[in-house]
């Protein structure tokens, strides 16, 4: 026994003096068989003991206190795993539900990202299809033009439309439409010339480059730019076609008007005029022009402007037997009016019945209208004269010619060559002797004349 034990009995042999020369009394088997655990003496260094029927196992601290931690965790993974047991079913129902709550977000987002991409696609399937839409629109919408353009080229009073080059001015001035007379050399009081406004250029197959005004619904760059920029050219080809229309319009029932005013001031009856016409062979089916139920704008003034210029083109003919041009070239200079002058020869008063026109002996005269030679040859103070008859009354004689170049017979026409200014009968000088007669009656030939200055203007 170790000292520690020896101090024990030590103890009690000293403090119970009564049970001296006793025997100390037996202790129970289940004493004898305890294990005593006591630090071991100091003089036997530190450690612990383990004693057990007289047996003592030793032991280092390290290694109890090893032995009294793992028993320790034993007990606490014990505890713990009681523990778990008895809650575990609540345990998993929050990881569960946890791990369902987590499921159902990533569906709710992938099917919000789904419905996004559903809306994207959708999105851009319509941008396409109005894309689409647009392109087509912008399409038919040149082509529309470009059939304008091709209608308005058909007008002979349009100098230039649509993709036609733009020609001179000397070709513009010289070209006529069909079945309208061929103005003379001599007839610069009446030649058309279109008006300025008339002077619109337009090109529908090369449109201008122009800076498209920024529209807040197009996007700043992309097709949809581009497609506003194409609208606004075809925009801006259409304001010009439809202001060549309007100024052609206007050109012509202002032409139709000084027309119809020219033949009321000269006194001429329209329908006879018109009957005197002379029509060369023309014919075929009657086909009624109508316009369409759903004709445009540009539709409607382009059906009246065809009406007008088939006006025009009938007056033009009609107009093509009133002598109303010059008979000779250059600046007009007249050494003699019409009415009562001092006769040259004699110096007392005498009635004038036409126009003396200074001129040079050879200068050409030219018929002022058509018509047919009634007279060619000397006509007493004259001289050699010829007498053209327009029709419905109205006649035109040239006198003191030096050569005739016609006949009897002859049908000539505007600015077609007759003779030669000359001196002949009874003149005193080279100059052309030009009278207008109605019903063979000499008038006034500046009359006349005024009035083609007025159909010229403008």
């Amino acid at each position: 026994m170790s000292s520690r034990s020896g101090h024990h009995f030590e103890y009690h042999k000293h403090h119970h003096p009564q049970d001296h020369g006793r025997t100390p009394p037996r202790r129970p088997a289940a004493n004898a068989a305890a294990v005593a655990t006591m630090p071991a003496a100091a003089g036997s260094g530190a450690g612990y003991a383990i004693v057990h029927a007289g047996k003592q196992v030793r032991f280092g601290p390290v290694v109890f206190w090893i032995a009294v931690g793992t028993i320790v965790l034993l007990g606490m993974w014990s505890a713990a795993t009681a523990t778990y047991f008895a809650f575990r079913d609540d345990v998993l129902t929050r990881l569960i539900a946890r791990q369902a709550e987590m499921q159902y977000a990533y569906e709710d987002r992938i099917a919000e990202l789904r419905a996004k991409v559903d809306r994207t696609t959708s999105r851009q399937l319509l941008d396409q299809e109005q894309f689409d839409q647009k392109l087509d629109q912008i399409m038919r919408r040149q082509t529309t033009l470009e059939s304008r353009t091709t209608a308005l080229g058909a007008i002979p009073d349009v100098s230039v439309t649509g993709s036609i080059r733009p020609q001179g001015r000397g070709a513009e001035t010289g070209g006529t439409s069909p079945g309208t007379p061929k103005p003379s050399p001599i007839s610069d009081t009446v030649i058309f010339v279109a008006p300025p406004d008339r002077e619109a250029r337009l090109e529908s197959r090369a449109p201008l480059a122009i800076k498209a005004q920024p529209n807040q619904f197009a996007k700043v760059q992309g097709v949809d730019n581009v497609l506003v920029r194409l609208q606004t050219s075809l925009d801006q080809i259409e304001r010009r076609q439809m202001a060549v229309l309007s100024s052609v319009e206007d050109g012509i029932e202002s032409r139709v008007r000084r027309m119809r005013g020219v033949i009321g001031d000269l006194g001429l009856d329209m329908a006879q005029l018109e009957a005197a016409t002379p029509r060369s062979g023309m014919g075929g089916p009657f086909v009624p022009v109508k316009l369409p139920a759903d004709a445009g704008p540009f539709e409607r003034q382009l059906y009246r402007i065809n009406i007008n210029r088939a006006q025009m083109q009938r007056l033009n003919q009609t107009l093509a037997l009133v002598p109303y041009r010059k008979p000779v070239v250059g600046e007009v200079e007249f050494t003699s009016g019409f009415g009562v002058r001092s006769d040259p020869f004699l110096g007392r008063p005498a009635m004038h019945t036409g126009l003396d026109f200074r001129a040079a002996t050879g200068d050409p005269v030219r018929v002022t209208a058509n018509g047919k030679i009634v007279s060619s040859g000397w006509a007493g103070g004259y001289g050699r004269m010829v007498e053209v008859d327009h029709g419905n009354g109205l006649s035109t004689r040239y006198g003191h010619l030096s050569e005739i170049h016609v006949r009897v017979g002859d049908v000539v026409k505007i600015g077609q060559v007759i003779g030669a200014v000359g001196s002949t009968g009874r003149s005193t000088g080279p100059h052309l002797h030009y009278e207008t007669r109605i019903d063979g009656e000499a008038v006034d030939p500046q009359k006349f004349l005024r009035a083609g200055v007025r159909l010229s203007a403008g």
